[in-house]
């Protein structure tokens, strides 16, 4: 019984990859159906299918460049409030007119223009429109929603699972384990036993919504929350703001006067500790941004092999090597979704725990009056 599960399982993961690589290639044409074939137009996709969209699109027809999905609320701050749906764009083929104002997609952004949608451009190519404050639902909200009622559903699962017994049951027994890794291997080891409790609700949900994410984001539904780099910095700004206001007087007194160190090298020390504060939840947001990000790149750019040495072999041959690419990179990504997610939730326990661990200096000095770094140099 337990062979045949797992059976299931991993019959159940390839045809996600499998469907997610025909998803991909199959979706290798432009508007009206004009093939993407040139090196350009090949890099040109593979950016925008991991940006941000305003439209929530399934799959291109790759013979008529007709696509199917649901258009999202447009939500713009420009003389008021500006409400419509992306439909009115159609991809960022029209114009958009709302109370008497006109704005443009390009690119994924939306830029106020006039009734004939003229862009103005600088000498690198930008458009110099003005841009409204953009509060849309976009496709990652989409997707950070859709996480978050995943993981509602799943700790609710949990939490009644604990309500018939000791030993929870059903889907209650996936989350189980994790809970307790991320309790046993990641709190408490960096925060501390008597701390770790409060920073536990923060800790899980960080570690869920980016494997969660991660995982989604594999899926032909092709959401890219953490691949946004307004997404991981936010995430990267709660770690910082609650390690900064859970320091107490021993974090900071390291930070503005390091103890141990002659006066000359603590003033400065000053700014290369402060400059630190703010190092620390930038490399957490740039990781997890560029990994992810990089790992959608391979992965559309290993579909692009059946186009780019279509020359070069059969159909079939480069089909076939791009199938077989992808899904070893597709599997990889598979580490990787849990990796992160991982990495990010150590490095927030770690910084949090550096900031609440407390410092007994005077239970170090030796009896002759000598600290441990006078100690250290004897």
């Amino acid at each position: 019984m337990m062979i045949a599960q797992k059976s299931i399982k991993f019959l159940a993961t390839l045809a996600i990859m499998l469907v997610s690589v025909v998803a991909l290639a199959a979706d290798t044409k432009s508007q009206g159906g004009n093939p993407i074939d040139t090196d350009e137009e090949i890099l040109d996709y593979i950016l925008h299918h991991i940006q941000d969209s305003h439209d929530f699109i399934f799959f291109t027809d790759g013979e008529t460049g007709k696509h199917y999905g649901f258009s999202l609320p447009v939500i713009l701050v420009d003389n008021g409030l500006q409400v419509f749906m992306s439909s009115k764009f159609h991809y960022g083929e029209t114009i958009a007119e709302s109370n008497g104002n006109y704005y443009k997609l390009y690119h994924g952004k939306i830029y106020k223009t006039d009734a004939e949608g003229t862009l103005t451009k600088d000498e690198h190519g930008h458009p110099t429109n003005i841009r409204p404050l953009d509060l849309s639902i976009t496709k990652s909200v989409v997707g950070m929603l859709f996480v978050g009622l995943l993981m509602i559903w799943g700790f609710t699962s949990l939490a009644k699972g604990y309500k018939k017994g000791p030993i929870p049951t059903g889907f209650a027994r996936v989350l189980e384990p994790l809970v307790i890794y991320v309790r046993e291997d990641i709190a408490k080891p960096n925060i501390g036993e008597k701390k770790y409790r409060k920073y536990m609700g923060f800790l899980l949900t960080v570690f869920f919504f980016i494997w969660i994410s991660n995982l989604v984001g594999l899926t032909p539904l092709g959401f890219n929350v953490t691949g946004q780099i307004a997404v991981t910095f936010c995430l990267a700004l709660f770690t910082f703001l609650i390690t900064t206001f859970s320091g107490n007087k021993d974090y900071w007194g390291h930070i503005f006067w390091m103890p141990g160190v002659p006066v000359i090298m603590k003033i400065i020390l000053i700014p290369i500790e402060v400059l630190g504060m703010f190092t620390k939840p930038f490399s957490l947001m740039i990781r997890l941004f560029a990994n992810i990000s990089a790992g959608h790149i391979v992965v559309m750019s290993l579909v692009a092999i059946t186009i780019t040495l279509k020359t070069l072999l059969t159909p079939v041959g480069s089909t076939g090597l791009s199938l077989v690419l992808t899904l070893f990179i597709m599997l990889i990504e598979l580490l990787v979704a849990f990796l992160q997610a991982f990495i990010f939730t150590m490095l927030s326990a770690l910084f949090i725990g550096m900031a609440v661990e407390e410092h007994h200096h005077d239970e170090h000095h030796s009896k002759d009056g000598l600290g441990d770094h006078d100690n250290a140099i004897i």
